[in-house]
């Protein structure tokens, strides 16, 4: 148990240092993490003994859960609902359409049994969730026209349809599904479960973050991981699609008003890198490198048809009818990464009854390392060369990049007996300029503050300017401005919401103080707090 430990901590530490070599090689982490798995395997170099399918498939499964949660939680849905309908049928159709035409290659050009051709194109129909988040949020890639939560969405529910294909296919090579009948039942209980299951858990779990008092810190945080493993397990007990359910809870989650949703973003990003790490770890450790020259071939070429032909093919016949721009496709087309869902759904060909005459997990594993190495490492030169990159944002906001982008500083200021502030009202004070109350601690209560609000001693003002400590759980929550929005148009002083204050407002990459003469334009990026009055 000792070894096992100390062998654990030391890989985790070298996958952290590779993080930072490949940061600046230019390299994708994650394929650093499946060499250095390979790097430790059986055919390594401290050749670690380990052909568990079975045991690695279960810890991959979980670990998948938390990632495809974590996608959704992290999808800003304001910027990825004008992309919805797009990013929907990119994921069903479009792995439909992958796996359909891969599966074609691999009969008509290899030679492969019909249903093993078709079990490869299902696992490998859709695109990594892990590897597509890793490569937009690390390179910051935000592409133009709404491309990035496009992706972001699209890889995100895209997985459970793959899962859906390569379960059906592998009932009907076991003999467990022979009839139409049954097939349709399972493509209905997958679907059906999942959103039902994944719409009641998260109306439950919003309640409960709402309205329970943890009261120990940190336990707000063990909630949510109870509620993304429960969002699979319940609805894969029905017969339903686990995966989708977990995506679904997660971006309905990450979009509603939490409390210590700052926390939860930290605590996840953590979670989600460790299982990351462990996942790609895993599958570098299971293969095996002496059996991949007899597979080679093979799998270069299904790897450059998906990326050539069956990819493109799919995106095409989806976006091209709804006028996306040419370049936009191209740049969805190269975009479609293949990592460990595919491996993952590889290894549950592996461990099922189902007989394969073709290494499955091979030239799957062959193929997502093409698919992470080369199209991985060359996006960010694409989408550059394509002219797709915008550069007025990031991909994903978490609320530290308020103070990494804009330099927005929190400070906390307690008003002692005798302070020239207290017994005064806000508005008969002078604050200095270009600095906004926030919030107003006083006791255990978190105050609005008003122009008519009297400072008391005792109270703490939280007081925003142009580095935030988040000792005092301060939420904050940002939304972008559109035409319908009911603050389009107003001055702060006329908005006045009852139980939130606008403490940062971003047009134009620059920041706005607010006052109460500063008036709402649409595309404005705006900053709340949330308190109680």
């Amino acid at each position: 148990m000792t070894t096992a430990l100390l062998i654990v901590a030391l890989v985790i530490i070298v996958c952290i240092l590779c993080n930072k070599i490949t940061s600046k090689l230019g390299i994708p982490m994650l394929l650093a993490f499946i060499l250095l798995g390979m790097v430790f395997g059986s055919d390594g170099i401290f050749k670690i003994p380990f052909e568990d399918f079975k045991f690695a498939e279960q810890v991959c499964s979980v670990a998948l859960i938390f990632i495809i949660f974590y996608g959704g939680f992290g999808t800003k849905w304001h910027e990825a609902k004008r992309v919805a309908a797009q990013s929907l049928l990119l994921s069903s159709v479009g792995v439909l359409l992958t796996a359909l035409f891969t599966g074609l290659f691999c009969r008509f050009a290899l030679r492969f049994d019909w249903l093993e051709s078709l079990l490869i194109g299902s696992v490998l129909g859709s695109t990594d969730a892990a590897s597509v988040f890793y490569i937009l949020r690390s390179k910051k890639l935000n592409l133009k026209y709404g491309t990035a939560s496009m992706l972001e969405l699209e890889s995100g529910s895209n997985d459970p349809w793959a899962y859906m294909l390569t379960v059906i296919i592998l009932s009907i090579m076991d003999g467990q599904s022979s009839g139409a009948g049954e097939i349709i039942y399972m493509v209905f209980a997958q679907v059906f479960f999942g959103v039902l299951f994944g719409l009641m858990i998260a109306a439950g779990a919003l309640w409960a973050l709402k309205h329970v008092h943890f009261g120990t810190t940190g336990f707000d945080a063990i909630f949510v991981v109870a509620v993304a493993l429960l969002s699979y397990a319940l609805p894969a007990l029905l017969g339903g699609n686990g995966y989708f359910s977990a995506y679904l809870v997660g971006i309905i989650l990450g979009n509603k008003e939490i409390p210590g949703k700052a926390s939860l973003v930290h605590f996840f990003d953590g979670i989600t890198g460790l299982m990351q790490i462990m996942i790609f770890f895993l599958l570098g450790l299971l293969a095996f490198p002496s059996q991949i020259p007899h597979i080679l071939l093979p799998s270069i070429a299904i790897a450059i048809f998906l990326t050539l032909v069956a990819r493109p093919a799919a995106i095409m016949g989806i976006l091209a009818p709804m006028r996306a721009r040419m370049r936009q496709q191209l740049v969805v087309s190269w975009a479609g990464l293949r990592g460990a869902t595919s491996i993952v759904f590889a290894i549950m060909a592996m461990v099922s009854s189902a007989e394969t005459r073709n290494d499955v997990f091979h030239i799957t594993f062959c193929v997502v390392l093409f698919s992470i190495g080369i199209q991985g490492s060359l996006l960010p030169w694409i989408s550059k060369k394509l002219n797709m990159i915008d550069n007025r944002g990031n991909v994903l906001r978490t609320f530290n990049d308020y103070t990494e982008e804009s330099q927005l500083q929190f400070i906390r200021l307690t008003m002692r007996e005798g302070h020239l502030w207290v017994g005064k009202k806000i508005r008969n004070i002078q604050l200095p300029p270009e600095t906004r109350i926030a919030v107003i601690l006083r006791g255990k209560e978190k105050l609005v503050p008003r122009g008519s609000t009297e400072i008391m001693a005792g109270d703490v003002l939280v007081v925003s300017a142009l580095s935030y400590e988040d000792e005092d759980a301060v939420e904050l929550t940002e939304f972008t401005v559109d035409d319908s929005h009911a603050w389009r148009g107003r001055t702060l002083s006329e908005i006045a919401p009852a139980n939130q204050i606008v403490v940062l407002i971003k047009r134009r990459g620059r920041v706005v103080i607010p006052s109460g003469s500063v008036k709402i334009r649409r595309n404005d990026i705006v900053v709340v707090t949330t308190a109680q009055s």
